[in-house]
């Protein structure tokens, strides 16, 4: 941190930066999946839209409260060094764990299911488990190319975060200017007849799941800050101008599925996307959104394979219990292990998914309560950080101090109840899961105890 060098790159990014960076890390394949779950579990057009709209509120706010902790303790390690500083190891030590067994492994599953969902749409291959083997063979085979060695093409993931902006812009053009009326009652219709809801059952509050998961990832931008100059400043005006962006764009293409498909169509079809567009321009218009859906599912899963391996490897170094995981290959360049025992845990978790028979809904219930739950005690760290360490240097302070960390706070806690009261068997084997760390942890604190005396 005080190597010149790094001074200097410090200063180096704008606020247009931010905002191209934000948007690339936040839009992905997730959008063309969840508008249908949404619609699903709200009870009319507005209350989805008004869904989408508080999604990006809660981003905002969240993102705020994340500046002040990055700027003040910028460290590679995030949350985990955030919890390790205001709550101490034990808490640092469960969330290397839920990263490792539910968070990070649940996000590879879920984004493999999108793209098992879409090739299907494709390529169908077998029965009803189509989507399910096209998510084991996406997980097993993109673990392997890490595990290889195969270095990330960063050209082509900003490639794909750009078709899948455009991706988007031609599905508000078709849902809004291009879609007949009777075609667009045929495909509601159609869509509603093979789908599982109507539109009309489920909860805001699971809506509000489906839609903040489609908003995550502006936490990650929030590492920005040690790099943008006029911090304050521009970093305030990054945060919210990309995700006001992005809140604009996701409004404007579930405004279009409304217009195009109507809300029981939207919520009876597994594939939104090529759904709508199938209204629009017929088989060939749905096999190429399916197309692009693929492709960015595929980057966003490979890419949460490449830093979910990182984490676990971190987590092998600094605690003994997991020292196999903190084992470098020489040869591949890659954290073999950690690839292998991640790769392991998320073909679980498709399996699970294939078992319930609703893949991505299923590793939604299995993470959320976790990621939640996290996510408020993060919120809370700022709150400790600040009282047990006053003389700390704040660059980015949050505006409106406790009123906005105390929203987000309330907001996670929300979305806590929400998930666990309305996701069912799959929030319990989550928190089930993140409770079996607690032995380890135990075994963690005997070893240091012993070596200690």
């Amino acid at each position: 941190m005080n190597d010149p060098s790094q001074a200097r790159l410090a200063s180096s990014l704008s606020t247009v930066d931010v905002v191209a960076l934000t948007v690339g890390v936040v839009i992905g394949a997730s959008v063309f999946e969840t508008p249908a779950l949404v619609a699903g579990n709200t009870g009319s057009g507005w209350a989805a839209l008004l869904a989408w709209t508080l999604g990006g509120g809660v981003s905002i706010v969240g993102a705020l409260c994340y500046a002040e902790l990055t700027t003040a303790y910028p460290h590679a390690g995030g949350d985990y060094f955030y919890f390790q500083r205001a709550f101490g190891d034990w808490l640092a030590f469960l969330f290397a764990w839920a990263r490792l067994v539910v968070i990070q492994t649940g996000s590879i599953a879920l984004l493999a299911f999108v793209f098992g969902d879409y090739a299907t749409e494709l390529w169908p291959i077998g029965a009803q488990y189509s989507p399910s083997i096209y998510a084991a063979l996406a997980v097993a085979g993109l673990t392997l190319l890490n595990a290889l060695g195969v270095r990330q093409g960063k050209h082509v993931q900003r490639g794909l975060t750009v078709a899948t902006i455009v991706g988007l812009l031609v599905l508000i053009g078709a849902g809004l200017f291009l879609v007949p009326e009777s075609a667009g009652q045929a495909a509601a219709t159609g869509a509603s007849d093979g789908g599982a809801s109507d539109g009309g059952g489920g909860s805001f509050g699971m809506a509000m799941v489906f839609v903040l998961l489609t908003y995550g990832g502006w936490n990650e931008a929030a590492y920005l800050s040690a790099e943008v100059r006029d911090l304050p400043r521009n970093m305030t005006r990054g945060l919210l101008g990309s995700l006001g962006l992005i809140a604009g764009l996701y409004l404007l293409v579930n405004w279009a599925y409304l217009q195009g498909l109507g809300l029981a169509g939207m919520a009876g079809s597994e594939v939104v996307a090529a759904d709508l567009m199938r209204a629009a321009f017929g088989a060939p218009g749905a096999k190429l959104i399916s197309l692009l859906v693929v492709a960015a599912a595929l980057s966003s899963t490979n890419a949460t394979i490449f830093t979910g391996a990182r984490t676990s490897f971190a987590l092998g170094r600094d605690f003994r219990v997991f020292e196999f995981l903190g084992r470098w290959d020489a040869d591949t360049e890659t954290p073999a292990n950690a690839l292998l025992v991640q790769g392991a845990v998320a073909l679980g978790l498709v399996g699970v998914g294939a078992w319930t028979r609703q893949g991505f809904e299923a590793m939604v219930d299995y993470t959320a309560p976790v990621f939640w739950l996290f996510f408020g005690l993060a919120g809370a760290a700022l709150f400790v950080l600040r009282r047990i360490e006053p003389e700390t240097d704040r660059p980015f302070r949050v505006p409106l101090y406790p009123a906005v960390p105390l929203l987000f706070c309330a907001a996670c806690l929300y979305m806590l109840w929400s998930s666990v009261a309305y996701a069912g068997a799959g929030a319990l084997l989550g928190v089930g899961v993140l409770l079996a760390g607690i032995p380890l942890l135990a075994l963690r604190t005997a070893r240091s105890q012993e070596a200690s005396s």
